[in-house]
């Protein structure tokens, strides 16, 4: 088994890659293989609307990093959304990713159904529900199956490494990892 952790923030390393790196260790323990693709350097370039992609399962607009990113979760069994709040919502380049991902999957039904799914938000102050309701609606409306967890999946902090005081946040992420991890276990028994 392998999830896919999708790092939407413009930060390499950040808070948010800090929380899919602190879920994915959950998941290691459970012996899945886990992958992060970080879109900080990436181009993404949104959705064109031109419907080019029916029945495709691949977006027409060629040159950026679009494609082979979805490849990479249409391959995998389990898929992490992970965005910082920015302006009260998911960053640019995660908006960008579903979008077209959107797309695709809604003119090419079942491509993402029954995978295992979650999203994770590193928020500073406020706008972390916003986020959150984001990620988890791409997810529930592809048919991917959501993991929760004891709280909502959103941990504060502003700086680099400042998720990592918020401790309620933290063991809320571990949480998250060992849920995700019993539900795929539960899908392949």
């Amino acid at each position: 088994m392998k999830v896919i952790g999708i790092n939407g923030s413009s930060r390499k390393d950040g808070n948010t890659a800090i929380l899919i790196k602190t879920v994915f260790e959950e998941l290691e323990k459970e012996g899945i293989e886990t992958e992060l693709v970080q879109l900080f350097d990436k181009p993404i370039s949104g959705c064109r609307g031109c419907f080019g992609c029916l029945q495709k399962k691949k977006c027409v607009i060629d040159g950026d990093f679009f494609n082979e990113c979805l490849n990479k979760v249409t391959n995998a069994d389990g898929i992490i959304l992970g965005s910082p709040v920015y302006s009260a919502d998911i960053s640019s380049k995660m908006k960008a990713f579903l979008e077209r991902a959107g797309v695709i999957v809604a003119t090419n039904p079942g491509m993402l159904k029954h995978k295992v799914g979650a999203s994770v938000v590193a928020v500073r102050r406020g706008g972390g529900m916003t986020t959150v309701d984001t990620l988890n609606h791409f997810l529930l409306n592809k048919e991917v199956l959501l993991v929760g967890s004891t709280y909502w999946n959103m941990v504060y902090g502003k700086d680099v490494g400042d998720v990592t005081n918020d401790e309620e946040g933290m063991r809320n992420m571990k949480n998250l990892g060992q849920n995700m991890a019993w539900l795929m276990k539960k899908l392949t028994n």
